[in-house]
């Protein structure tokens, strides 16, 4: 999330982005360079797909537009419904539930409750229905 939001507030190329991993994600034991190349893959796919991503939340977010939304909510969005659309072996309800918590860390509770809300209705709706495949 980090990085798409810095390559979208900076203007910055991704690799270069990406090339820097933030201080505070070195610094967790958990974090393998497993996890930071699948960070990498998120963001790539994220920005191959985005054109189609904002389709989406520009017609599951009533009243808001994408340039109205604060830039982790817009971020935090962008990678849940990759997730949700492009990786199978993600449980779309992991997506969601990874999403509202990064929303609500990063942001606050109400983001959280916007994030699923949107999220939640992507998943309800025909367009969606097909990826909520485990149970949502």
């Amino acid at each position: 999330m980090r990085w798409l939001f810095e390559i979208e507030a900076a203007r910055q190329a991704p690799d270069e982005v990406m090339a820097h991993v933030p201080e505070e994600i070195e610094e967790l034991e958990a974090i393998e360079e497993d996890g930071v190349e699948f960070a990498r893959l998120l963001v790539r796919g994220v920005l191959t797909e985005r054109k189609q991503i904002d389709g989406v939340i520009s017609r599951f977010a009533k009243g808001w537009s994408l340039s109205r939304m604060a830039a982790i909510e817009r971020n935090v969005l962008r990678i849940a419904l990759y997730e949700i659309m492009q990786m199978s072996d993600i449980p779309a309800s992991v997506s969601v539930d990874e999403a509202v918590e990064i929303a609500k860390h990063y942001a606050s509770d109400e983001s959280g409750k916007f994030v699923n809300g949107i999220l939640g209705a992507y998943l309800r709706s025909d367009e969606g229905k097909g990826e909520a495949s485990d149970g949502q």
